[in-house]
């Protein structure tokens, strides 16, 4: 079949006759390469808009970074822990533009341990519900649970603690060994308290 194929496609293409050869040569050419739309991203857009609450002009850019979803089991899964969280529908379109990778995290092995963490730290669901929105590709990592850990006590209060995340948003990715310990270590014996750590 192959060869026959490839026989007749090097005849026609050989042809001197332009009424024979244009339209079999289209044919030929489009049953050897056909050309189909990518249903997969078609359908990650749609979920977004559709489900997610972005805007179209947000979902192609977010859609880049979800081309492997094949289903919405998991991100369905996602969007009824952020709500269990007490966030709104237009809170979770938000998280999910800035962090669409979020969508693909694991409930049960993910952001479950992390929001049974800081709720042994104290903090409440809509508490925890703040801090996905301010902390974004962070929230999914376990070691946010250790940071939160020394940041509160460190910064007096979770208002504190949030009125600072939405300044440095980075906070929560920076080295607390290497980093942060140290210069607090520093700063403290400069003879600065912890009130006056954080910044104003």
């Amino acid at each position: 079949g192959l060869r026959l194929r490839e026989c007749i496609l090097s005849h026609i293409l050989s042809s001197p006759s332009k009424a024979a050869f244009s339209p079999l040569r289209r044919l030929l050419s489009a049953t050897a390469a056909p050309v189909f739309p990518n249903p997969i991203s078609f359908a990650v857009e749609d979920y977004l808009v559709g489900t997610c609450g972005l805007t179209r002009p947000q979902a192609p850019k977010a859609s880049k970074k979800l081309s492997h979803l094949k289903s919405p089991t998991n991100p369905d899964n996602v969007l009824a822990f952020l709500a269990g969280l007490g966030l709104s529908g237009a809170d979770a379109a938000a998280i999910v533009a800035k962090d669409p990778r979020l969508l693909c995290a694991k409930v049960d092995k993910t952001l479950a341990p992390v929001v049974a963490g800081l709720t042994g730290l104290g903090l409440s669901s809509p508490e925890i519900g703040q801090l996905v929105s301010l902390a974004r590709t962070r929230f999914r990592c376990r070691p946010v649970v250790s940071r939160l850990q020394y940041y509160l006590p460190l910064f007096g209060s979770f208002d504190n603690l949030l009125r600072l995340l939405k300044r440095e948003s980075n906070l929560l990715s920076i080295d607390l060994d290497k980093v942060v310990k140290p210069n607090v270590v520093f700063l403290r014996e400069c003879g600065l308290g912890d009130c006056e750590i954080l910044p104003s």
